[in-house]
């Protein structure tokens, strides 16, 4: 693997380079990294792939604990890991035992000799031995060690052995290691900016090639968040990747992106296209002035449409206009409402490959913002158009004016 930073904002983001042996075409940071069910993302095919943009889209990450049912870890090894058993050589693959949609860390049921995790299969304590069997039989580009996740609400003597487990079963899953992918280092210490400096400052000891920065989206207020990141970004050095999990909401990824983080997951988009929503916020951080809408049959909050609505039901324009993705250019509101209210799958098939563009455009976006030294303004310019948007009282207008 390598990384170079390639340009700074006025602040702490940054725009970078990477490069992993997969993948022809390095990769450009900030980035998504696409969030899958045993290595696929859940609604697009592997033949559906290709419709998305490249290279943004070639980062997939999974958990492996996905695995715990299915092909044996030795028939995957023999077949020569996931990307083999999954036919798709060309992308690079991010392996992070959480996993916010089906695996989710249980801190009550961890101990010293594991983390805990609620899976698909139930309750499951994974010791690092065990993680890194999964890890040497899968062969990721990427995988983040063992963390023993805690939420905010937690008592201090708990988040600090939370921390000194993290630090020990990361030195284990080194000493194990044998699988030559890139190993981030995992950083907690939960809403305690002292410990989370902590725990970095020890991951910084260790010969790792990254850091992933874990504890986040359980429970902290997106208020304190940015104290929490800076606490650990503001001892990492500058020269090695940083990869997060628990920020998806757009606010959340510029929290993000402005404390330095480069890699972000998209379970956002998982649970968007679940409930039957479309992404439409404007990509260059300026909202419309227009009517507010979104109180009206639950339609849209200017972030995103509910294709659910009734008053899509006749509408023949496309999710968005000026979308290229394959959804906008071949298809209708009025079509994907009608497979929704039928329960057919390709709704979902559509509607990720639309969010999921939409997304890897916003962070497109982004970069050009940070190259350009005007990250600071187009956060503000975003977060400051949402708030006016959801503080702008319901007005009642036809479905005419609403399509215009």
């Amino acid at each position: 693997m390598k990384f170079a930073v390639k340009a700074w904002s006025n602040c702490k983001a940054r725009t970078g380079c990477l490069q992993l042996g997969n993948c022809p075409t390095a990769i450009d940071t900030p980035a998504l990294l696409l969030s899958t069910c045993k290595g696929l993302p859940n609604f697009i095919s592997p033949d559906l792939l290709p419709s998305l943009p490249s290279p943004d889209s070639h980062l997939l990450q999974f958990s492996p604990l996905h695995f715990l049912e299915g092909p044996s870890l030795k028939t995957i090894s023999s077949i020569g890991g996931l990307q083999h058993l999954l036919g798709l050589h060309e992308y690079v693959f991010a392996a992070v035992a959480r996993d916010s949609v089906q695996c989710l860390p249980e801190c009550n049921a961890s101990n010293k000799f594991g983390a805990s995790f609620e899976t698909t299969c139930g309750r499951r304590l994974i010791r690092p031995v065990e993680y890194v069997e999964l890890i040497s039989s899968m062969r990721p580009d990427i995988w983040a060690s063992l963390a023993d996740e805690v939420p905010s609400w937690v008592s201090d003597k708990r988040n600090k052995t939370s921390v000194d487990r993290t630090v020990r079963w990361l030195d284990e899953c080194i000493k194990l290691n044998s699988t030559g992918g890139a190993i981030f280092g995992a950083i907690v210490g939960g809403n305690d900016m002292e410990e989370r400096q902590r725990c970095a400052l020890e991951v910084v000891k260790r010969n790792v090639s990254g850091y992933w920065i874990g504890g986040f989206g359980l429970g902290e207020s997106i208020d304190e968040r940015p104290a929490l990141l800076d606490a650990v970004t503001d001892v990492l050095p500058e020269e090695l990747p940083r990869m997060i999990c628990g920020l998806g909401l757009p606010e959340e990824i510029l929290q993000g992106i402005a404390a330095g983080v480069d890699l972000f997951d998209s379970a956002y988009i998982y649970h968007l296209t679940l409930g039957g929503f479309a992404l439409t916020f404007p990509l260059n951080g300026i909202a419309e002035k227009r009517p507010d809408t979104h109180l009206n049959d639950d339609a849209s909050d200017r972030t995103k449409i509910n294709l659910r609505a009734t008053l899509y039901r006749k509408d023949t324009s496309p999710i968005l206009e000026g979308c290229n993705c394959y959804a906008c250019l071949n298809h209708t509101k009025a079509y994907i409402n009608h497979l929704l209210n039928v329960h057919e799958m390709l709704a979902q098939i559509l509607l990720e490959i639309h969010n999921t563009h939409h997304y890897l455009g916003f962070f497109r976006s982004i970069r050009e913002a940070i190259k350009a030294g005007k990250f600071q303004q187009y956060h503000q310019k975003f977060v400051e158009g949402r708030r006016n948007h959801l503080a702008l009282p319901a007005a009642a207008i036809t479905h005419d004016e609403l399509i215009k």
